[in-house]
């Protein structure tokens, strides 16, 4: 990147001011889309319009792309955006960052001037002259200041004597137009979990409940989100909203502190759906509930996932500058169509498709970017880790070691060029780094152990739920989080459930067939024979014990088809971010059903 920055001593092209307005009417049109669909989810959440809300939720995440490319039409159109001359665009950058001022999202704006111009130029002009390497308008204290328009949160002021009203007020002011179940019971079963966090509290000067405006809407669920505030302390909180048996509403649990949020909000979930006017509010809230989150993820958390990628790669260059460690080839075994390298003192992996696999992967290139893509789409339900998605990142060569490189050079040659002191991946995904649960394994104790193969099977089973079957189910395609959670992570192989046919290996019919070392029965693209997984799962003992004790059902064909038979027939499950002890439900009856 070029540094300082140099600016034109004047705005001499009456061009530039006209492109910059076009690029802020493509912006707000986006964000116009954007805030319907989100604020429609409240309306699918009344109806249980589930499929609904999983079709609007792929939807939108396409959005973004769509509007870049109407931008970038209108301006070569209009005004032959690719030929006009450097002066010109560093005049357009200019005249847009005071069309900002203002502005209630100006850094989504930013990103969207940054995604419209680097589709119009050549990577030469990608330095601080044409985009936004750094934000140019702040986002501290905006706010809607239209009389009309919705603060970021509300704040609710009771006393010991006014708790419960206060609470069921909370809850009222999102005018659900659907009834609750029995809102007292529940008001009463968050106020104790209320009391049993807090403890025997004295209500200081300033006792307040703050709670964002809107509700967050994911999969089946409606999520208050909000904290308490009692002197100097903060307990960050989180009510979930379902609809229970009855087909009314409950509140399903009261959720506490930085944990359960950083859980609720993890990278391995879908995005919300949140009705927001000013985003960068949102974030500054929920970040002083998750400090340790950074910024990056939130924004995606909200839906906003390039402006989630536009604050990660700030980071990462952040980091680059202040870190001197080199890439390397990522421990582990490697894989059969990614190369995955990362930088030990950077959380995260990256990953390149190769050019060429081996003969067993029936694969292209064009067919793995549709698996990645189908995940980011997809209710991730808290077992698949989410992956940003780059073109053209420009690594400085010192910072590789020559192995790695070696390694790029041999099997990802279309995909990387040497310019100047830059090596250039013209396409690469970076997702978060976990213990490979194959290593995890070999240095576990045996009570880790027990712990992480029941884990495993239940993400499998929550991937079920979600109506995905994984493909390649070996230990080294999961990882295990910092909260101890199974995630997935290889998507090369992974398939919608229904798009499977699950089949029981046949009987021999002959003593040949029996003794044959090969496969003597047809198969099918498709089909999949799960009591074959535990040859190539269960070789260890002490993992085979606990496997089969917990989820022995997982080699059984039956169980699979019977959870596709009930997706075909439109069930949607539902697949919870926190433990099923935690329910209301479970404690009043002391057990409760979670499929």
């Amino acid at each position: 990147m070029k540094s300082p920055t140099t600016f034109p001593t004047a705005l001499t092209d009456p061009r530039a001011f006209d492109i910059a307005q076009a690029m802020l009417d493509g912006f707000d049109r986006h964000y116009t889309l954007f805030r319907e669909a989100s604020a429609d989810a409240k309306r699918r959440f009344e109806q249980a319009d589930w499929h609904g809300q999983q079709r609007a939720q792929r939807e939108r995440i396409e959005f973004y792309d769509l509007r870049v490319d109407e931008a970038a039409e209108r301006l070569q159109r209009e005004f032959q955006a690719s030929e006009l001359p450097r002066d010109t665009w560093q005049q357009v950058k200019l005249h847009y960052i005071g069309l900002l001022t203002g502005h209630l999202q100006p850094e989504l704006a930013e990103t969207f001037f940054n995604s419209v111009t680097t589709k119009i130029l050549h990577r030469s002009y990608f330095n601080n002259d044409f985009i936004f390497v750094r934000p140019a308008v702040s986002t501290e204290y905006i706010e809607n200041d239209e009389p009309a328009a919705l603060p970021t949160y509300r704040a609710y002021y009771p006393t010991k004597a006014t708790m419960r009203e206060t609470w069921l007020r909370i809850v009222d002011n999102f005018q659900l137009q659907r009834p609750f179940e029995d809102l007292g019971r529940d008001i009463d079963d968050v106020l104790r979990a209320v009391d049993a966090q807090l403890g025997d509290y004295r209500m200081r000067a300033n006792f307040q409940i703050q709670v964002l405006s809107s509700l967050f809407y994911r999969n089946k669920g409606a999520y208050l989100v909000g904290k308490v505030i009692n002197g100097f302390s903060e307990t960050p909180f989180a009510l979930p909203i379902l609809h229970g048996d009855s087909g009314q509403l409950v509140i399903d649990t009261a959720l506490f502190g930085e944990d359960d949020l950083l859980l609720l909000f993890s990278f391995a979930r879908a995005y919300f759906m949140v009705t927001m006017e000013v985003p960068s509010a949102y974030v500054q809230f929920l970040r002083s509930m998750m400090p340790r989150k950074p910024r990056s993820e939130i924004y995606n958390a909200l839906g906003l996932a390039k402006q989630g990628k536009n604050a990660f790669y700030r980071d990462f260059l952040y980091h680059l500058k202040h870190s001197s460690d080199r890439f390397r080839i990522a421990p582990g075994i490697k894989g059969m169509v990614m190369l995955v390298f990362d930088l030990p003192s950077f959380p995260y992996v990256f990953k390149v498709i190769k050019d060429f696999y081996p003969e067993q992967k029936d694969t292209t290139r064009e067919l793995i970017k549709s698996k990645y893509l189908l995940v980011k789409q997809h209710d991730r339900v808290g077992r698949m880790a989410d992956t940003l998605e780059y073109s053209n990142v420009a690594f400085p060569r010192e910072r590789f070691e020559d192995e790695l490189v070696d390694e790029l050079k041999h099997y990802c040659p279309s995909l990387l060029e040497e310019d100047g002191d830059a090596l250039v991946i013209r396409h690469v995904y970076m997702e978060r780094r976990m213990i490979p649960l194959n290593i995890y394994l070999q240095e576990a104790s045996l009570q880790q152990i027990e712990a992480a193969v029941i884990e495993y099977g239940n993400a499998i089973k929550d991937l079920v739920r979600a109506n995905i079957f994984p493909g390649d189910m070996l230990w080294k395609n999961f990882g295990v989080t910092r909260h101890g959670k199974v995630v997935f992570y290889d998507y090369d192989e992974i398939e919608y459930l229904t798009d499977c046919n699950f089949r029981k290996v046949p009987t021999p019919r002959t003593e040949e067939e029996e003794m044959s070392g090969e496969i003597w029965y047809k198969v099918g693209p498709r089909d999949v024979f799960p009591e074959t997984f535990a040859p190539f799962l269960l070789g260890n003992p002490g993992v085979r014990n606990v496997f089969m004790k917990h989820h022995a059902d997982l080699l059984d064909a039956a169980f699979w088809q019977g959870h596709k038979d009930r997706i075909l027939a439109g069930y949607v499950h539902d697949v919870f971010p926190y433990d099923a002890h935690k329910r209301f439900q479970y404690q009043r009856d002391g057990a409760v059903s979670v499929t």
